[in-house]
């Protein structure tokens, strides 16, 4: 678990550690709920709530661990709750405080310079992002296409003192800068969100949310990151896929 003395000594440019919160594709506090079928690549959780918080699943707990997780057809890995078996509990327990202490680390990032203060008042439609931390004290929106654009091994935050708002069938789409090191890698995205997230239907995200109220997934829409949310997360037919997990820092 990182340190929150050790926050402070965090570059703009460093990764967000999420350390074992990365173990997950989804992990909440409050529980997960799904319209089926969707599907996640990676494991689910939820703590302190207990397992009856993971709703729409039809969860076959494994007899195998005596109980410690459960499957579904919807998720490719495993799903977890506070109240199953040991060791599961103390491994929720320390993912959800790693939760917190990454959206911490994120909430905490100075920006990168006053162009990267409130772009667009919120509103970032069409909007092209490079490497850096972007702030805003408001909404964020967007009803079409916004690009990220850089390399594999570039950072990029957007903290928000309010919610995220992702309107139908808008995309977020990655693209290189043109120096032959590869497209930016949607671990290395992340979304501080102080509010909630709405993502309507048929959207697709990239990136790592860190959001300290809920994550709502319209039908159809998908991430190719996480949902690391403090309270709920609710999904409609969603497709969610988990990144690698990103290194420790050094």
């Amino acid at each position: 678990m990182l340190a929150l003395a050790a926050l402070a000594l965090l570059a703009a440019t460093d990764p967000v550690f999420l350390g074992t919160a990365a173990d997950f594709a989804i992990l909440t506090k409050t529980g997960i709920s799904t319209v089926p079928s969707s599907s996640i690549t990676g494991n689910i959780g939820c703590s302190p709530i207990a397992g009856t918080a993971l709703t729409g699943f039809s969860l076959v707990s494994n007899t195998a661990t005596a109980g410690q997780f459960s499957t579904t057809p919807q998720v490719s890995g495993v799903a977890y709750a506070a109240n199953f078996a040991v060791p599961t509990p103390s491994k929720l327990t320390t993912a959800i405080s790693d939760l917190e202490t990454a959206y911490t680390d994120a909430a905490g990032r100075t920006v990168s310079s006053g162009a990267n203060l409130n772009v667009g008042a919120g509103s970032v439609a069409g909007e092209t992002f490079t490497a850096g931390v972007y702030t805003w004290g408001s909404n964020v929106n967007f009803n079409s296409k916004i690009y990220i654009n850089g390399s594999k091994s570039d950072i990029f935050i957007f903290q928000m003192s309010g919610n995220l708002i992702v309107a139908a069938d808008a995309e977020v789409v990655l693209e290189g800068d043109g120096t032959g090191n590869g497209e930016p890698k949607n671990g290395n995205i992340v979304w501080q969100v102080a509010g909630s997230v709405t993502v309507g239907a048929g959207s697709h995200l990239e990136g790592i949310i860190l959001v300290k109220n809920d994550a709502a997934f319209g039908t159809a829409s998908s991430l190719n990151g996480r949902i690391l949310a403090q309270t709920a997360a609710t999904l409609n037919k969603a497709i969610i896929v988990a990144p690698p997990p990103p290194s420790p820092p050094s």
